[in-house]
């Protein structure tokens, strides 16, 4: 498969999104992560559907020798930005201070965004984020969406929004408080490298140091995928069936060297873990036949449960949206009865959800 090329692995499976609903308590959702990170709880789900307790330090215990854990190294841009569309020469009024939320890069200086008030943004319209930075509406807002044509390009504009921007919080989250200087490091893993996510791979937002010293202590190999999340990870899925969902895409990257790492380890039996459903669906997209190919690209893949794992044995993971595509693929894992079972543990438990909240570590059922 030549680098260029992402076969589209979406599966189709007719399920009543209804199926994956669930009751969840406001105070379960984590408003601030662990502090140390690795000292989050971590709900074990093993291969027979039993569940059990732990810690995130507790990792390398969990694991064996030889084992691949692939995280996702992409790093988030402080997307949320607030500007200013400057009063209009025509029809009277005033500037109007304008909420923006990119969450999809589409050419060097072209984003979508989530914008509000949308009502008061036309095509044509120019928000001024600084004296040096501005954008241009290219079409009238359409469901609070546009999309924004920058005075920068390139590494330019992502400098400019990087001096500009805040972390860009779930809504789950935005809602409830508001982003803080603490946000800035805690909505960012350690080894971020790669910007282009409008939302954090949170399940690495647990690794510290220290747990990488451990891991590697125990003969784990750390790989690394690049997956940049967009805004449609929290996106519901308003469909009745999963076959009427429209997943949405995001592009990524898998190397040749990571890809002969990971075949050699499943050539000898060793089990490959993903870091987050980002680097689950990366692997995934990438696997053809058994076998992982180096491969950039978009991906569209919708894993729901009935899906043939290819590559992934284990997957690591944070609670997620009642009715989502993520608790979809989860489901598809470990099977929906000892997900749900898993999630009501978790619930009775006080587990944390969300992306400040606790992990789970599942394994492909059996």
């Amino acid at each position: 498969m030549a680098p260029s090329e992402v076969p589209n692995f979406l599966v189709v499976v007719k399920m009543k999104v209804d199926l994956f609903d669930f009751e969840l308590p406001n105070d379960a959702i984590a408003l601030r992560p662990a502090s140390p990170r690795d000292h989050a709880r971590l709900l074990q789900v093993a291969d027979n559907g039993n569940v059990s307790d732990h810690n995130v330090y507790n990792l390398p215990e969990l694991l064996e020798a030889g084992d691949i854990l692939v995280l996702n190294n992409t790093r988030v841009l402080p997307a949320a930005l607030i500007g200013t569309r400057p009063a209009r020469a025509h029809g009277g009024g005033s500037d109007v201070k304008i909420d923006v939320n990119l969450h999809k890069q589409i050419s060097g200086r072209q984003w979508k965004a989530f914008i509000r008030p949308a009502k008061r943004l036309k095509a044509g319209d120019d928000v001024h984020f600084s004296p040096s930075l501005k954008a241009n509406v290219l079409a009238d807002p359409d469901h609070g969406e546009c999309v924004l044509e920058f005075n920068h390009s390139d590494q330019d504009l992502l400098e400019a929004i990087e001096g500009l921007g805040a972390p860009p919080l779930p809504p789950y989250i935005a809602r409830q408080r508001a982003v803080d200087d603490r946000d800035v490091i805690d909505y960012q893993t350690i080894y971020a490298k790669d910007t282009g996510s409008v939302a954090a791979p949170t399940a690495g937002l647990h690794f510290t140091d220290a747990l990488f010293e451990a891991l590697s202590n125990k003969g784990v190999e750390i790989l690394y995928v690049t997956l940049h999340v967009g805004a449609g990870t929290f996106l519901p899925v308003k469909s009745d069936d999963t076959k009427d969902h429209d997943m949405h895409s995001e592009w990524f990257t898998l190397d040749a060297d990571t890809a002969t790492r990971i075949n050699k380890a499943k050539s000898e039996g060793k089990r490959v873990v993903a870091v987050g459903t980002t680097s689950l669906r990366a692997l995934e997209s990438a696997a053809k036949d058994g076998k992982i190919d180096a491969v950039s690209g978009e991906t569209d893949i919708f894993i729901t449960p009935g899906y043939d794992f290819q590559m992934v044995d284990g997957l690591m993971t944070n609670f997620h949206l009642p009715k989502s595509t993520l608790f979809m693929l989860v489901s598809a894992m470990c099977g929906l009865g000892p997900m749900q079972a898993a999630y009501r543990h978790a619930i009775d438990t006080g587990y944390r959800f969300y992306s400040y909240g606790d992990s789970s570590l599942l394994w492909k059922m059996r």
